[in-house]
């Protein structure tokens, strides 16, 4: 991140400080860069700046299907609380320490599996509220009549009689049935 110039004044001449400012910040350490939360929010600007330095690298496509986005988001959202109930199951009676000042510590899986649980409830109760699972479904009817369209002319194309029709109908279900999701 590249520092700038303070944006304070100084006091005595009324000019700009001409000062750098703290590095992520907006003033320098004279007009208020020591402080805590000038820091803080400081810290803040860097990371956030690395963060889109990071993305804007990453050849990252948009979404183009924010639906099925959403639900694979849901299930990898699951499954990562799941992992962690089964690391906090495996802690047994160890889920509390003592530090080194002999407080009762709640081990760190815990505070883990439990921010899993609030991601969990947040992302369910979003595809819940956003009527998820049925808009999907309506897109999976609207494909499948688009499917039995396209077979139904291939029918008429090729002049199958009507008696032979529901044959080849069951035949084309038998074949997309076995067809991976995922392809």
């Amino acid at each position: 991140m590249e520092r700038r110039p303070c944006k304070s004044t100084s006091k005595t001449t009324g000019q700009p400080c001409g000062k750098l400012a703290i590095p992520g910040g907006t003033v320098c350490y004279y007009h208020g860069g020591r402080a805590k939360q000038v820091r803080a929010k400081a810290a803040e600007r860097i990371v956030e700046d690395d963060v889109r330095q990071a993305l804007a690298q990453l050849d990252v496509a948009p979404v183009d299907d924010p639906l099925t986005e959403m639900s694979r988001l849901a299930g990898q959202v699951v499954a990562f609380k799941d992992a962690m109930a089964r690391m906090v199951n495996d802690l047994e009676d160890r889920i509390r320490y003592e530090d080194v000042k002999g407080s009762e510590q709640l081990r760190s899986e815990v505070a883990v599996w439990e921010r899993a649980l609030d991601r969990c409830n947040t992302v369910l109760g979003t595809m819940a509220r956003l009527k998820i699972d049925e808009r999907l479904a309506a897109i999976s009817e609207k494909q499948a009549a688009v499917v039995i369209a396209a077979i139904d002319a291939a029918l008429d194309a090729v002049d199958v009689p009507r008696d032979r029709r529901p044959a080849a109908r069951k035949a084309a279900a038998r074949h997309l049935r076995a067809v991976p999701r995922s392809a």
